[in-house]
């Protein structure tokens, strides 16, 4: 339970989250969005998906507020002790593995440009392979590490970004971005399933920064005013960016911000310094999923990081935008069952909260139904010869909330029934 000592305010866990949104991966949804429609749809867009990540954020966040535990715990009541490990830790692997590979990817793609400036050429998987694997390296060797990248990285891709900024809005390059006329090739829907899927993770596991929060108003202050301000910031300057420089490669955003040799770093330490992250929390989940020992987590990062690195080597970064779709279709629908329960089930009290042990059968197969029906869309959408279904990103929450009530509900009257015929 939740002690004295570590009880947070508000405004210290909005910074945290706000702290989440300034990354690479943001200004890499900006750059997708804008790449398939208008600045104005592009930001509606992140307006309406960071309000839902919000609303998810808040109904899971909550819960741990209340009880003051982590979401792997809170879990235990509708998937049960080992089915809330189980699944969570296998969502977590899959995400920080493909994030890995992304970021290892943009970071390979940056060294391989920075170098042709120097006239020197190294083919751009080469240049992933490298840098993931200075990565795993560097991740294995753990929290300080991260602490001296996240020193120098943060502030550097802050400054960055801020100078890129006033650059086009100021120079030549504000005309370019008032006549901005994109091919129309991504619907709002499509658009809307990228940006949750950028912070679906974040949103369904809210409730292991905020169980420390003192009461409920403050986890829905932290997450209004911490994620969708500046969510809509980093997209928009991702956006800004790619329309401004006429390229949908992030990497080449960079090199012509300020001199290609400092956009080029900033753009590698702000990918190292987040997928070390991705390495440490990917061969944690690994760890969780196949029940290794505690001893072995350096070998589990080492493992994950190399995945993640192969990832990056056949080109994953060319997959980003059904990527984030996949992860909008997978992650919510846990979110679906877990809000079902708590709020509907047993309308928010805590009281009527308890772990159960072993497999919740119902809490998971409400999950993997909503996951699968969610995840049809993105599936068929990689086979152009097959019927396609317009995408929905919200229809797999609302499938494992249903399936979870209804099924609950079935089973409430079966109990009832038999204790009556005893």
């Amino acid at each position: 339970m939740r002690n004295e000592g570590n009880e947070q305010s508000w405004y210290s866990l909005g910074i945290i989250w706000a702290g989440a949104m300034i990354c690479i991966p943001s200004l890499l949804v900006g750059n997708a969005l804008i790449s398939s429609m208008s600045l104005p749809m592009a930001l509606a867009v992140a307006l309406v998906g960071y309000t839902i990540v919000v609303i998810i954020m808040v109904l899971q966040g909550m819960q741990s507020s209340d009880l003051g535990k982590p979401t792997v715990h809170i879990a235990g009541h509708v998937f049960g002790k080992t089915g809330s490990r189980t699944i969570l830790s296998i969502i977590l692997a899959i995400a920080c593995l493909g994030w890995f590979g992304i970021q290892a990817n943009v970071c390979g793609v940056a060294l391989a440009n920075l170098l042709a400036h120097f006239n020197v050429n190294v083919p751009t998987p080469f240049a992933s392979f490298l840098s993931g694997l200075v990565m795993v390296i560097s991740a294995i060797y753990g929290m300080k590490v991260l602490r001296v990248l996240s020193y120098i990285a943060v502030p550097l891709l802050v400054v960055i970004c801020v100078f890129g900024l006033v650059q086009t809005l100021t120079g030549d390059h504000l005309q370019i971005i008032l006549d901005y006329k994109p091919k129309q090739t991504m619907s709002f829907m499509d658009g809307l399933a990228v940006t949750i899927g950028s912070f679906a993770l974040g949103a369904v596991i809210a409730g292991d920064y905020s169980q420390f929060s003192k009461k409920r108003a403050d986890v829905f202050k932290a997450a209004t005013f911490g994620i969708i301000p500046a969510g809509i910031l980093m997209i928009g300057v991702g956006a800004v960016l790619t329309i401004a420089y006429q390229t949908s490669d992030i990497t080449a955003v960079f090199l012509n911000i300020a001199t290609p040799f400092i956009g080029g770093v900033a753009l590698i330490l702000a990918t190292w310094k987040t997928n070390l992250v991705n390495a440490i929390s990917g061969g944690i989940a690994l760890i969780n999923v196949f029940n290794v020992s505690k001893e072995k987590e350096k070998v589990a990062i080492g493992i994950a990081g190399t995945v993640g690195t192969l990832l990056a080597v056949v080109g994953i970064l060319n997959y980003f935008t059904p990527i984030m779709s996949i992860l909008s279709a997978m992650i919510p629908p846990v979110a679906g069952v877990m809000i079902a329960s708590y709020w509907f089930m047993n309308k928010g009290d805590k009281n009527s909260w308890h772990e159960v042990e072993g497999v919740n059968r119902l809490g998971v197969f409400s999950w993997l139904a909503g996951a699968i029906i969610a995840s049809a869309p993105v599936v068929l959408s990689l086979f152009p010869e097959l019927p396609q279904i317009p995408n929905q990103p919200l229809i797999g929450i609302v499938i494992s909330f249903v399936i979870y009530y209804i099924g609950h509900r079935i089973t409430v009257q079966k109990s009832i029934i038999l204790e009556e015929n005893r």
